[in-house]
């Protein structure tokens, strides 16, 4: 996938005629824009094709480009903007939070660039497993082989803080790094036992898996979960809402964070106000691209940012009162 991701940023790259690889914000190209999602089967994807469907039909007479592409998760879309690969990103409150401050794997080295745009969903911590697997409770993991996600994924980071609060690490378990389409398909071939997932609800992958075996979505509410959750500013106690999934009837308690559009302080004032723009007056639309999105209201994508505004986005909402 590292692989397939840098062939589709090189890729646009080309398209836009740039020569010399130095990332789209020193592009030739002004309006060309760049933004990271995920996995190709989890919902970060469907939010980058609709912002760039929108912008491209809205704004593409004068000049935007924009390409909305797969990418590794939370902390590789900061890292990638702070390398100047991309333009926007899709990542996790959290992440959003600890990099801009400083905290956790940015620990001694904050990147105070990073500037929030809007919310968009909140995403719920998946532990999901096959019934035959014998897993009720994140303690059956011991021994088990689990799929913690990948390297640079916000999956990743928020299933080893899951196993420390449990009281486990990486070595309790037969760990794998797999995306989250490898770890579908590991689940449903029985080369794994479970695996944890950051996502927004309804997932569609999850949808389909729970069609092809029998699955259970395991709960993560301890009290130690929520002290956890209760010392960190950006995650929520939440639950993944019963009868979405097939075999999973009832809510299922966990914690959870919001997936946020960021960008740096080095992206222009205009281009941030014309994204936004362009989203929020075609927001009807916009809800209808994925079941995700059906809910979403103005009022709760200007809440935990976990970093301050961009100009450009906060010239938007001073102009529609709402700041």
């Amino acid at each position: 996938m590292k692989k397939k991701t840098l062939a589709l940023v090189m890729a646009v790259v080309v398209a836009a005629g740039i020569t010399g690889f130095a990332g789209p914000a020193n592009s030739a190209q002004k309006s060309f824009l760049v933004i990271g999602g995920g996995d190709e089967t989890g919902v970060y994807y469907q939010v980058v094709l609709g912002v760039c469907k929108l912008v491209n039909e809205k704004m593409g007479s004068q000049g935007y480009n924009c390409v909305g592409n797969q990418a590794l998760g939370s902390v590789m879309n900061i890292k990638s903007l702070w390398a100047n690969i991309l333009d926007f990103g899709v990542v996790q409150s959290d992440h959003n939070w600890q990099a801009y401050n400083g905290k956790e794997k940015w620990k001694g080295r904050p990147y105070e660039g990073l500037r929030s745009v809007f919310s968009i969903y909140t995403e719920t911590v998946m532990l999901v497993t096959r019934v035959d697997a014998g897993i009720r409770s994140v303690n059956d993991l011991r021994g088990k082989r689990v799929s913690i996600g990948n390297l640079g994924s916000g999956t990743h980071e928020n299933a080893l803080d899951v196993l420390r609060v449990y009281g486990m690490d990486w070595r309790d378990i037969s760990d794998r790094e797999l995306e989250a389409h490898d770890a579908v398909r590991a689940l449903w071939k029985k080369k794994i036992d479970a695996f944890f997932f950051t996502v927004g609800n309804p997932w569609g992958e999850g949808q389909k898996l729970a069609k092809r075996v029998k699955i259970r979505m395991v709960p993560i509410d301890s009290p130690g979960i929520k002290q956890f959750v209760a010392d960190k500013p950006s995650y929520v106690i939440t639950a993944i809402p019963g009868g979405i999934y097939k075999g999973v009837d009832k809510d299922v308690p966990t914690f959870g964070v919001k997936a946020i559009l960021i960008t740096s302080e080095k992206q222009s004032e205009e281009k941030v106000y014309n994204l936004v723009k362009t989203v929020f007056e075609n927001l009807d639309r916009f809800r209808k691209m994925h079941p995700a999105f059906a809910s979403i209201q103005p009022e709760d994508m200007l809440k935990e940012l976990s970093a301050p505004l961009h100009p450009g986005a906060l010239r938007y909402y001073k102009e529609k009162g709402w700041m």
